[in-house]
């Protein structure tokens, strides 16, 4: 756990770069929510300083008064036991309260954040702001993948940064290296959190699981790649897909991933492609061999059948990542300006969100943080072009629903080792 100096400095920089993130966008485009998944910049900004003052301020700052008795309920996300809240798909219908008065609450928040830290607080304050300052970076990366999605539901397809000169100059990428599989060994391997470091409560206890010898690709699928599985039907040929993956191709009419446009119907010719990014479009030829990116687990599951391979499993990713052999890069802190020409996405695995054997949520109304998803939902591991840097951990598990698009999610196949 951080100490309350470096908490101080650490606070301030989480705080701002949130900040930093919105400020190519107009008070009206944090307004949008475009899908059941996203939430309204406007939103986000108002969580994450209602998550430090009902979970540390209120408890720990003697006489600390709420910035609006409204504000406690308003902008809660899902705490059942914590206070009432509006449905989730509402949320882009708070045109009230303003955005200045967003922004007035945040500051307010932050000066009794610096107070408290000033005050010599108890270690379960400190341990408190540290994870209000992870809950703070996950929302930096949502509010890249909601804007994302907002602007190209958005008839004039803004952009949210302009590309960099290198980026928009970029033509065809050279041809990505034809995969390579490295063997891991099976046995017991030690899986969960371990040694000193923050970590959510969904990544404890460290257990041991048996793993059978598998083989894990060095490098992600590429668009270039899931190109030629478009190209030979793959979205029309049902034996590739589970029955729910099926049902959602046909009820979606999914056809390509999402933010992938064409100019015509053939899906053979793949110039016809474009890719829409932060960037905005950008030709098929820009992007062809980065990662593919923004699929659901059912296309990710369809593209490695089609391939003749698997996803792995994410205690294989996970020991994988902590062998000396690793093809898997832990960490990554790449910038959102390089989206197209970054290694990294998240990997669907092919485990469910499930607890670790042993699991104990947190006390109180942050026990709902993690546990109560533990249904219906897959495992990714990893972390994108968009996530903050510390969060890419061996042991981070992120958890969607299957058929979730508007991530930046990709595929690294796995087989059994030969």
């Amino acid at each position: 756990m951080a100490f309350a100096g470096s908490l101080h400095d650490r606070f301030r920089v989480t705080r701002r770069r949130t900040l930093d993130l919105t400020a190519p966008l107009t008070p009206e485009d944090m307004m949008v929510q475009s899908c059941l998944e996203a939430s309204p910049v406007k939103w986000h900004l108002a969580h994450t300083a209602w998550f430090f003052e009902s979970f540390i301020l209120r408890e720990f700052l003697p006489g600390y008064k709420a910035f609006h008795p409204d504000f406690v309920w308003l902008f809660n996300s899902y705490y059942q036991t914590f206070a009432a809240f509006p449905e989730k798909r509402l949320r882009s219908s708070f045109s009230r309260p303003a955005l200045h008065d967003i922004l007035r609450f945040r500051t307010y928040v932050d000066e009794h954040i610096h107070r408290l830290l000033e005050s010599n607080p108890p270690a379960e304050a400190l341990a408190r702001i540290e994870l209000g300052l992870y809950h703070e970076e996950q929302h930096q990366e949502l509010i890249l993948t909601d804007i994302l999605h907002a602007f190209f539901t958005n008839p004039l397809r803004p952009v949210y940064l302009p590309a960099s000169p290198e980026l928009a100059q970029q033509s065809a990428q050279p041809h990505a290296d034809p995969i390579r599989f490295i063997p891991h060994k099976g046995g017991l391997h030690d899986i969960g959190h371990s040694g000193a470091g923050f970590c959510f409560d969904n990544e404890l206890p460290r257990h041991r699981v048996w793993l059978e010898p598998y083989s894990l690709a060095d490098r992600l699928v590429t668009c270039a790649e899931f190109a030629e599985f478009i190209a030979d039907g793959g979205y029309r040929r049902p034996e590739l897909w589970l029955s729910d993956g099926w049902n959602a191709v046909q009820e979606q009419k999914w056809r390509a991933p999402l933010y992938w446009d064409r100019n015509d119907d053939d899906a053979s010719v793949t110039s016809k492609w474009s890719v829409f990014t932060l960037h905005g479009a950008m030709s098929f030829d820009q992007v062809a061999n980065s990662p593919v990116s923004h699929i659901s687990f059912y296309e990710a599951d369809a593209y490695a059948h089609w391939a003749g391979y698997r996803l792995p499993t994410e205690f294989e990713w996970e020991a994988a990542v902590e062998s000396s052999t690793s093809p898997v890069q832990n960490e990554n802190g790449t910038k959102c300006q390089d989206e197209n020409s970054a290694k990294h996405r998240w990997e669907w695995t092919a485990s469910a969100y499930l607890p670790y054997p042993g699991f104990h949520p947190l006390p109180g109304s942050l026990g709902e943080y993690n546990g109560k998803f533990m249904s219906g939902q897959m495992v990714l591991r990893g972390g994108s072009c968009c996530t903050p840097p510390g969060h890419t951990r061996p042991s981070y598990r992120n958890f969607f629903a299957p058929a979730t698009r508007w991530q930046f999610s990709g595929i690294r196949l796995a087989r059994k080792s030969e």
